[in-house]
């Protein structure tokens, strides 16, 4: 039997991954504190080996060969017998950065780019024979046995496997493609145990090998780390060559393997399994490819427990109702209003839970940001502390896929336009280094999420003169704070002196509104100067399930969101007044709210176009508060939300379409877009008069 090892592909991307995640925050906290201790050192040794080994298992030699490089200098750490220091801990952290590359381009079943490998290969090289110089010694070599020190190198390996090693996965190729790495390697297979043909079992292991690894300058440790993953399932033996005594019991040939294990197979699987590999030597390029197939999601047990204890009430409920279905007459109404009142009851249970195991800690978009804001402040020459609050606050992992982008964007933004240079600082009687903070917390049914920063702050006067510069407004324009603020959002607005390659050339902060907005998020900004700015980003817990006020207009029926709505009310006619030609607004209590028309914006008949006593839904976005005429209030349901771009096409003012408990379709307003739309209407109707 043979078994097909692309099945656990997904799964060793997945825990290396994750291993470089680990890696590389451990690494971050040595470079910023200073001080290493040796849990921290084994953490990122124990990431570095579960990677080489599995790679080696899997047989991508690439990421093996390169690991073992990392693997050689942490063990020395470990030992005591090299310092980390600031430029091996560079090293490291791009080294992470190519393994996570490499890794990708597996995962893409493309063939990984070498070159960045190579050359941190020879760094490391360079670090090394720097400090064999300068302490005469050899000392940053791995300590070898006592038996091997006068040694040339050459080792050989006795390997008896289990009958039954072939069953767990464990294919002896794959191990001998690993020693192969470190030298040059022979294999002599004894079939002194092979059955009759008969007899023979074709999963099972009847086979021993006596290996010989040659100009070879690792030790006996490292060899008998590749056979980790199956020293419970074999005998191993390693001597020095020169002292090995064969045993002809085991070790006597009957039979020879005439290949090596590299000209035998593929040295990288997932390569050979595409018809035309091509080089993936763009990291960006292959993080896009890969991030939107992202599929899975670890899930803990207890949530799991909890879903599959309700799929059992489910059962029950159904099974009654089966029941009640048999020879039903009017005597059992009141159990089928029961059972249906369970099964609601049931349902809504379980779209909770099912909800719940799509919610993930935002520490995992707030991760990527340490190693960013350390490489942009060296880059730039700031100093910089990272504060994160919150990082256990839950969201849906298809907004937190979706907002990484937007973040990025607003942390960069925060460190170039924000925070001084250390003189700049100490001028102003701040101290030298700057902060920035990423927070997140649940508001009401919404998540915010903070990007501060204690910088020099949002200049109105700069802002608003760039704005008329730029002819996106009119010098006589009279715009409240947060109005000229939202200026920054406009596409091409920057107010940077000189562009960078950080940002500075007018793009980027438009598509993080864009991207927000399509999330049905809104963003806020608080700043003062000198002080500091606040972005508050404002999204929805999830994109899959929406509390929705049914209302009617005409024969359509819309569903508004039940978070945007403020009030509803029956309009009274004193408190209208009309300005600017066809503009409404209605006073309520100390507000002028403008009133939009829905037949007019979606160009339907309503069945009362009169003001007087009309139907008012009070509903807020983007800080606003507008009116909606409705003719008529339905029921408040939960809808599912299905994406309207995908299938058919974006339409302003609309977020998207659900299908009601009749099987009709109903449009989901998106209040945002909806008081844009009504305002761009506005404005040209004021034009087409004043022309």
């Amino acid at each position: 039997m043979t078994i097909d090892m692309e099945q656990f592909y997904d799964i060793f991307f997945e825990e290396s991954l994750e291993g470089l995640d680990v890696m590389e925050q451990s690494l971050l906290a040595i470079s910023s504190s200073g001080e290493s201790d040796s849990e921290t050192i084994n953490t990122i040794f124990r990431a570095a080996h579960s990677i080489k080994g599995g790679s080696g298992t899997f047989g991508f030699t690439s990421v093996s060969k390169f690991t073992h490089v990392l693997e050689t200098l942490l063990d020395e750490v470990r030992e005591g017998e090299r310092v980390l220091t600031e430029e091996s801990i560079e090293l490291l952290l791009r080294s992470c950065d190519c393994l996570r590359t490499m890794i990708f381009a597996l995962q893409a079943r493309n063939t990984p780019n070498l070159e960045q490998s190579t050359q941190l290969i020879e760094a490391f090289n360079r670090i090394s024979q720097s400090e064999d110089m300068s302490n005469d010694s050899t000392e940053s070599n791995p300590p070898q046995s006592a038996e091997a020190d006068s040694d040339s190198g050459d080792w050989v390996i006795t390997f008896i496997p289990d009958a039954g090693i072939l069953q767990t996965g464990n294919e002896p190729l794959r191990l001998f493609k690993e020693l192969e790495t470190l030298g040059v390697l022979s294999c002599e297979a004894s079939v002194t145990n092979m059955p009759d043909i008969d007899d023979l079992v074709p999963d099972q292991c009847c086979l021993s090998w006596r290996l010989e690894l040659k100009q070879s300058d690792t030790d006996r440790e490292e060899i008998l780390e590749i056979f980790d993953w199956v020293i419970d399932e074999c005998e191993v033996d390693v001597q020095p060559l020169e002292s090995k005594t064969v045993n002809k019991d085991t070790s006597g040939v009957e039979e020879s393997l005439t290949e090596s294990p590299s000209e035998s197979t593929s040295s990288e699987p997932p390569a050979a399994s595409t018809p035309a590999p091509k080089e993936a030597s763009n990291e960006q390029e292959v993080r896009t490819n890969t991030t939107a197939s992202a599929s899975s999601i670890r899930v803990g047990i207890d949530k799991v427990d909890n879903l599959f204890n309700l799929v059992g009430e489910l059962v029950i409920t159904q099974s009654m109702l089966s029941e009640l279905g048999n020879n039903f007459d009017m005597s059992k109404l009141e159990k089928l209003s029961n059972g249906l009142e369970q099964l609601l009851q049931n349902t809504k249970e379980m779209q909770e839970s099912v909800m719940r195991i799509r919610m993930l800690p935002i520490s995992f978009a707030f991760n990527r940001f340490p190693r960013m804001i350390r490489d942009l402040s060296v880059k730039i020459d700031k100093k910089v502390e990272l504060i994160i609050q919150g990082e256990n606050t839950e969201l849906d992992k298809t907004v937190m896929e979706k907002i990484s982008d937007p973040l990025v964007h607003l942390v960069r933004n925060a460190i170039d336009h924000g925070i001084e240079t250390s003189e700049e600082r100490v001028a102003k009687d701040k101290p030298e280094e700057g902060n920035i903070r990423l927070n997140a917390y649940h508001q009401g049914g919404n998540i915010v999420i903070e990007v501060g920063d204690d910088g020099k702050g949002l200049n109105k006067e700069v802002i608003f003169n760039k704005a008329v510069e730029k002819g996106l407004i009119e010098r006589e324009t009279q715009l409240t704070e947060p109005e000229i603020f939202d200026l920054i959002f406009q596409p091409g607005f920057s107010t940077a002196h000189q562009v960078s390659d950080i940002s500075g050339r007018g793009v980027g902060m438009d598509v993080v509104k864009r991207n927000i907005k399509s999330l049905g998020g809104r963003i806020l900004i608080e700043s003062e100067v000198d002080i500091g700015t606040t972005i508050k980003v404002h999204l929805p817990l999830t994109l899959a399930i929406l509390d929705g006020q049914l209302v009617r207009v005409g024969q359509e029926v819309y569903v508004v969101p039940l978070l945007s709505i403020v009030e509803s009310l029956q309009i009274k006619s004193e408190l209208v007044n009309r300005v600017s030609g066809d503009i409404l607004l209605y006073r309520l209590r100390e507000d002028n709210v403008p009133i939009i028309r829905i037949y007019e914006e979606f160009g339907i008949e309503a069945e009362n176009t009169d003001i007087d006593n009309a139907l008012l839904v009070v509903v807020e976005g983007d800080g606003q508060k507008v009116g909606l005429l409705v003719d008529e209030l339905l029921a408040q349901q939960q809808v599912v939300i299905k994406s309207l771009e995908s299938n058919y096409k974006r339409v302003e003012g609309i977020s998207g379409a659900t299908i009601l408990g009749d099987g009709s379709v109903s449009m989901i307003l998106d209040i945002p877009g909806l008081i844009s739309c009504a305002s761009k209407r506005s404005r040209k109707c004021s034009r087409r008069r004043a022309a």
